[in-house]
């Protein structure tokens, strides 16, 4: 009976390990398959669209930098364009160096032109003027001794004039530029002539609006 008893005993106890073995859990192993498809080519890996954060619920944000618009013009310098092309202009002018009698040429005398006085035992003068530039419409008025002898006179390519009796002692012939003409300043060419032919005064001027030129004739 005993030892029935205990060979009963071993049986159950190596039915009860046998099944311990069998009820741990088995990992299985699958071996991995390459696919022909597949490649290491980085640009399969860049998505199309912004990736969305799952987490936040956000898009990624641009980090492009903005791009700055191309000037010829530097902004640290001149805001404007437009100050650029003057402060051009005036670098243009003062490279020029001109000359004040350039200048005058130019734009024309803004200061009374004074031609000297000339002595003359003559009675009479005979006193011509022309435009010596372009004739483009210049007047002038002509007075001698400040009363007014030609009030408006138009200057043409060819000497026109008057006859000026002298007075004793100083005759004072004042030439005054009415205007500048269409071109600028005011410019003419005067004689003045003794009644034997010989010619006392001779000169030019550019004059601006306003402005005179004057010539003194001394009677002996």
């Amino acid at each position: 009976m005993r030892p029935i008893v205990l060979l009963a005993f071993i049986c159950f106890l190596s039915f009860s390990l046998q099944a311990q073995v069998d009820s741990r859990p088995k990992s299985v192993i699958i071996p991995a398959v390459e696919n022909e498809n597949d490649s290491t080519d980085a640009s399969a890996l860049t998505p199309s669209q912004p990736i969305e954060n799952s987490s936040f619920g956000m898009n990624t944000p641009n980090l492009e930098m903005p791009k700055k618009q191309f000037s010829m013009f530097p902004e640290e310098e001149f805001g404007n364009p437009g100050e650029l092309y003057t402060s051009q202009v005036k670098k243009n002018i003062e490279d020029l160096k001109l000359s004040p009698k350039e200048i005058e040429a130019i734009n024309g005398s803004t200061t009374d032109q004074y031609f000297g006085d000339f002595k003359s035992q003559a009675k009479s003068v005979n006193i011509v003027y022309r435009d010596h530039g372009y004739v483009d419409g210049d007047l002038i008025q002509v007075r001698v001794n400040d009363d007014v002898i030609k009030p408006r006179v138009f200057l043409n390519g060819g000497y026109s004039g008057f006859k000026l009796d002298l007075q004793k002692g100083f005759n004072k012939i004042d030439f005054v530029a009415l205007n500048q003409g269409e071109s600028g300043p005011n410019t003419a060419e005067f004689q003045v002539i003794d009644d034997s032919g010989h010619i006392i005064s001779h000169n030019q001027w550019n004059l601006a609006t306003g402005v005179k030129a004057t010539v003194i004739v001394v009677k002996e």
